[in-house]
């Protein structure tokens, strides 16, 4: 017989690809970790395959994990189409929903375009800004659900996917340890551009603003020319720049949190950012290229 596969463990099982932690996977879906654990040793006896290879410091999916990822996404919609038809439920109302820039040149739009697909009747307006101006824009409740940095030393939101922050540039650049360091950034309130900063100053190296836009496609062209260097998310760095090396000597970023974050409605659109919410998790594989992770627990 072909095997079952229980939606809970592909729920886990997405979780886990994406932040590629069993700890922040738990803490995405409210459980412990052992249950995570669990669900996926399950899948992977249902599977017969190994679909993580695993240590105590780190998470990969493996080849076999790769081609699930797009089983499991499938397998997940169609039981949601599924539930959705036979409870007559349809989404109904206005949903305001705001992406940071950091998305622009990824597969977010056909997240967004499935969704509009399956939720006919849902107005979905889409603003696309910087995390911070997004933060305060939710805030305000001009906004009813947000997919964007998350500030250094915030909790609130529900984790996406974590990914280190690195300097990236054009391959001919080249950094003068003599000369304050050529900054290509958003302006305020940039979480990247304050970061980038903060850094910085802590190691008490000179800089300069080479380039500032609110356009990402304003900053890569301008790192593109070699006009400098700019903080940018390791799993997002767009085609023609690469990271700078380390006999640069530039100080190392940290990491960053991509978060959902929920506004205070309770109507119609709340269920509707429920259900586009899900839709991100499900997919959230898709926005990113998968680069290795940590596994601290």
């Amino acid at each position: 017989m072909a095997p079952m596969y229980d939606p809970a463990q592909l729920r886990t099982f997405l979780a886990v690809a994406q932040t590629l932690s069993f700890t922040q996977a738990a803490r995405r879906l409210g459980v412990r970790q052992s249950t995570v654990s669990q669900h996926v040793r399950r899948l992977e006896e249902a599977t017969g395959r190994q679909l993580f290879a695993r240590d105590t410091h780190r998470v990969d999916l493996t080849e076999d994990g790769e081609a699930m990822l797009g089983f499991a996404r499938t397998i997940l919609q169609a039981h949601e189409r599924a539930a959705a038809f036979f409870t007559g439920t349809r989404l109904r109302g206005r949903l305001r929903f705001g992406a940071s820039e950091d998305f622009v040149l990824t597969r977010l739009p056909e997240i967004l375009e499935s969704f509009r697909r399956e939720h006919p009747e849902v107005e979905l307006e889409l603003t696309v800004e910087l995390s911070g101006t997004l933060h305060r824009q939710l805030a305000a409740g001009r906004l009813d659900l947000v997919l964007a940095k998350r500030r250094t030393g915030d909790t609130h939101g529900e984790l996406v996917w974590q990914d280190a922050l690195t300097w990236i540039g054009a391959p001919q650049l080249r950094i003068d340890p003599e000369r304050p360091i050529p900054l290509i950034v958003f302006p305020p309130p940039g979480i990247t551009r304050a970061r980038a900063l903060e850094v910085l100053e802590e190691h008490g190296r000179s800089w300069r603003i080479a380039c500032t836009s609110t356009s990402l496609s304003g900053l890569i062209a301008a790192a593109r020319a070699g006009l400098g260097v700019m903080a940018h998310t390791r799993g997002l760095i767009p085609p023609g720049l690469v990271p700078v090396p380390a006999r640069a000597g530039l100080p190392e970023l940290g990491d960053v949190d991509f978060v959902l974050l929920h506004g205070r409605r309770r109507d119609a659109a709340q269920e509707a950012a429920d259900a586009l919410a899900a839709a991100i998790l499900a997919g959230g594989d898709r926005l990113h290229r998968g680069i290795g992770g940590r596994e601290d627990g």
